[in-house]
């Protein structure tokens, strides 16, 4: 939709299955009209979500949580997540089987988050092996592991990658273990797994000014309960974009992916930088709680 003289807030949303509930509202009748009269949307990577918020392209955005260490003065809004308490599916390491992760010299990183090799690096500083190298690569499960010892694959890709094992053992006859990250980092620390949060520029550096934060948050958070409510139909509709079943899909979004940013959540995300900061994987960051 074209508005006159746009006004409207940015959103850099994240073009992946797993924020289609936090999207209901922004693409479902009966409340997409009125919102698209408020809201522009550009979808994107995660790691491209962060660069256009950073850089002022961006009003509003789905924010991989280690962008915020980097830049402190992003407005975190309250009420939803992105998170895992579990297995989550879409976020791997993979590794050849005869190769232990000790003896992992190279990772292929894929280039559409930052904060899932934050969170790698981190693991990998814990299984004893901080000295592995991350090497940047567009996520293709066969190109990356022609180029390092283990890959790091996150989002749709990853989901593809769990559906096509047997295949892909069938083709090339390598045996590969495929670590799900959310569940490697809950073994560790025993916290959620977060992988972004909606952000907003400071008041003073850009367009979400103060007297909106709280009108932003309330459309934000009333998209992902609508959505949360409409979960049978998003499987439907992804089934479209996605070679997978609706089950698969279903499943993914009400048993893999956490959207409620609670205590809990907010307890990950304090031992994220934590952690991130004592292995020296990312700055120190004062993390403070979101609030309107």
């Amino acid at each position: 939709m074209t508005v006159p003289n746009d006004s409207r807030l940015r959103i850099a949303a994240i073009d992946f299955l797993n924020p289609a509930p936090l999207m209901w509202d922004f693409e479902h009748a009966p409340l997409d009209s009125a919102l698209a009269l408020r809201y522009r949307i550009d979808r994107m990577t995660p790691s491209e979500c962060a660069a256009r918020l950073i850089s002022g392209a961006s009003d509003l955005g789905l924010i991989p949580i280690a962008a915020l260490a980097a830049n402190p003065t992003l407005r975190i809004l309250p009420g939803c997540t992105i998170a895992s308490k579990g297995r989550v599916r879409s976020l791997l390491l993979v590794r050849r089987a005869a190769q232990s992760i000790a003896q992992i010299r190279t990772v292929a990183a894929d280039t559409a988050s930052r904060t899932t090799i934050a969170y790698s690096r981190i693991l990998f500083h814990k299984w004893g092996n901080p000295a592995a190298e991350f090497l940047p690569l567009a996520a293709d499960l066969d190109r990356m592991l022609a180029a390092a010892d283990a890959a790091v694959v996150i989002g749709d890709p990853a989901l593809l990658a769990i559906e096509e094992q047997a295949n892909r053992f069938e083709r090339t006859g390598e045996e590969l273990v495929y670590h799900d990250l959310a569940q490697e980092w809950r073994s560790l620390t025993g916290l959620p797994y977060i992988s972004a949060l909606w952000c907003g520029t400071a008041p003073a550096g850009g367009r979400l000014l103060e007297e909106h934060i709280a009108k932003v948050a309330e459309d934000l958070i009333a998209s992902r309960d609508h959505g949360l409510a409409n979960i049978d139909i998003l499987a439907r509709e992804w089934t479209r974009r996605l070679p997978l079943t609706e089950d698969a899909i279903r499943s993914y979004l009400t048993d893999n992916i956490h959207y409620v940013l609670d205590e809990e959540c907010l307890a990950g995300i304090e031992g994220f930088f934590r952690m991130g900061a004592e292995t020296g994987v990312l700055p120190e960051y004062n993390f403070r709680q979101p609030q309107i």
